[in-house]
């Protein structure tokens, strides 16, 4: 059965047992739902056919969107990918190991190191990216540039809205 499919059928589950809900909110973040899961996959799948996980390749990517001399410090890294100091030392660590970056002395200040690509790191990356667009395009593929372009609106407009309400008490 089709995703659109499945998602009507529980719809249809839910309108003959509780009709006065708003099913058309439900099925709509369904399908937001599920489109985002598959994206995710089919990145993660590209990740994975460069023997990485997805977690490394948002590390080199950040390195190089850094531009020359491709360095950061870890503390920039992780609050850049908002992740804690020990999960950006298990990234670093398997990446050093894989020669992609490599750990160098702060020239500012001896005591602290900065994570900087090697030159496979920088290739890898290039090549990556470029990947990673063509994949993304094949993903939107059925969409029109008015299509696109109405998507850009709406996704930024819910971002918006998401991210600046109160959490939950």
């Amino acid at each position: 059965m089709s995703e659109p499919d499945r998602i009507e059928r529980i719809v249809g589950q839910w309108a003959a047992v509780r009709p006065d809900i708003d099913l058309d909110t439900m099925a709509l973040v369904a399908r937001v739902t599920r489109t985002a899961q598959l994206m995710n996959k089919k990145i993660d799948e590209l990740s994975a056919a460069y023997g990485a996980h997805r977690s490394e390749g948002d590390v080199l990517f950040t390195l190089r969107r850094a531009g020359p001399p491709y360095r950061l410090s870890p503390s920039r890294l992780a609050e850049s990918l908002l992740v804690t100091s020990g999960t950006m030392t298990n990234r670093l660590d398997r990446l050093e190991s894989r020669g992609l970056v490599k750990r160098i002395p702060n020239p500012n200040d001896r005591r602290s190191l900065d994570v900087e690509l090697t030159e496979l790191g920088l290739r890898i990356a290039d090549q990556a990216v470029t990947t990673h667009i063509a994949n993304e395009q094949a993903m939107l593929a059925p969409l029109t540039k008015r299509d696109r372009d109405e998507l850009t609106r709406i996704t930024r407009k819910l971002i918006a809205h998401l991210e600046a309400e109160p959490p939950e008490s």
